[in-house]
């Protein structure tokens, strides 16, 4: 049996396959940027206006005050969308709008709010500086800068600034596919009868939904039977898969086959057993180009399982920077007790106050009460030496919810 850190060591540090794929602009929100995108023209592509107003000289309105205005000559009018050839001269100027382009000559815009507008002729009741309410060629993009970064998970102002330098298409890392096979003779589907020994499944419909929150695509295999050569082949079915992930069947009872089936069908195996609760029994190693867990059949032990070593390894393949979630120190609100020997993770009710976290158990931590889990916004760490986390004592605490 070996300690969570040495087992988390050796599932980051197994090789994955990050695979690019070409989509879409909008279909690459919140997809991790595989390639730097490099600028192809230049934003704003010309000098424009931020305002509504009068594109002046400012020679013509130095001496331009509320009480004292100068008038000049509009000798074109310019709304966004179109361009003026013109050049504007000492006493005159040019009725813009908002986002227009500046015509040569001018050098401010004149808010409309200081002008009396008569139609061809304009008086200007307040002096600008030079560039004043003017948007510079090149203030936001210059071409051939990066305007997003390798690495970088797209945002939606990502997408807007993409769309603005007219990308189209994004090259992102590939979403995995994780297979999952629920193993058990005494399962049943949610739309079966539940007969006398049979239990509803929940974990294959668990797991599928935090692949989805992840970012990969599941592959549901279905209910397998305690039966090898059924399992046989739901197996190699599954490696196609950049995950494999089977609950159920990985400990010492008599019809636990799956350790097993995967030794026969060549899966080199790189530890079994973690010295943690929930989640003892976890299986782990590589078979051809697939990572396979062995996860536990009891549900909390699944989810937990899948928090700690499968999703950091669908983020690594999706390309992400930060694979595990975000980790606080929080106090605890109660008497936490256990047995010395393993780390225990207490599903947890975790709140900021003012800055500072405090947190609290869901309730009972039995491995099969899958509420636990529904009810809990974090997961608390306790140390495999400590005996009793007293109130008020602070430890490490895992965010399922980092809007805490």
């Amino acid at each position: 049996m070996i300690s969570v850190e040495e087992a988390k060591e050796i599932v980051f540090n197994t090789p994955v396959n990050q695979d690019i794929e070409e989509v879409s602009l909008t279909e690459s929100l919140g997809r991790v940027c595989a390639k730097d995108i490099e600028a192809k023209i230049t934003v704003p592509p010309w000098d424009n206006s931020a305002m509504d107003g009068f594109a002046v000289k400012i020679s013509d309105i130095q001496s331009a005050s509320e009480s004292s205005g100068v008038k000049l000559k509009v000798i074109a009018d310019i709304p966004a969308g179109t361009f003026f050839s013109g050049t504007i001269r000492n006493g005159e100027c040019a009725r813009i709008m908002t986002g227009a382009p500046i015509p040569a000559g001018a050098e401010a815009v004149v808010m409309r709010e200081y002008a009396d507008d008569k139609g061809d002729e304009v008086t200007i009741k307040k002096s600008a500086k030079k560039d004043e309410n003017i948007r510079k060629k090149g203030e936001d993009i210059k071409i051939g800068s990066i305007v997003v970064s390798k690495g970088k998970a797209i945002t939606p102002a990502d997408i807007g600034v993409l769309a603005s330098v007219q990308v189209g298409k994004v090259s992102v890392y590939r979403k995995p596919t994780v297979a999952i096979l629920s193993t058990g003779d005494e399962l049943v589907d949610i739309n079966e009868e539940i007969t006398p020994g049979k239990i509803v499944t929940s974990n294959n419909y668990a797991l599928e939904a935090q692949v989805l929150e992840s970012g990969a695509i599941p592959l549901q295999m279905g209910i397998i039977k305690d039966d090898k050569e059924i399992l046989r082949k739901a197996i190699e079915k599954a490696l196609c898969a950049d995950i494999i992930l089977t609950t159920g069947g990985v400990s010492v009872g008599d019809y636990d086959f799956v350790k097993d089936v995967l030794g026969e069908l060549g899966f080199e195996k790189k530890f079994w057993k973690v010295a943690q609760k929930p989640g003892k029994p976890l299986l782990f190693g590589t078979m051809g180009q697939s990572l396979v867990f062995g996860l536990p059949g009891n549900p909390t032990a699944t989810m937990l399982c899948f928090e700690l070593y499968v999703r950091p390894m669908i983020k690594k393949i999706l390309g992400y920077n930060r694979i595990e979630r975000k980790c606080v120190r929080a106090q605890a609100l109660e008497d936490i007790k256990k047995k010395p020997g393993r780390k225990h993770f207490i599903r947890a009710i975790t709140e900021n106050r003012n800055g500072n976290y405090y947190f609290r158990s869901t309730g009972a931590q039995g491995s099969g009460i899958l509420t636990s889990m529904s009810k809990a916004n974090s997961i608390a760490i306790i140390g495999n030496d400590v005996t009793l986390l007293k109130k008020g004592e602070e430890t490490e605490v895992i965010l399922l919810d980092e809007s805490i």
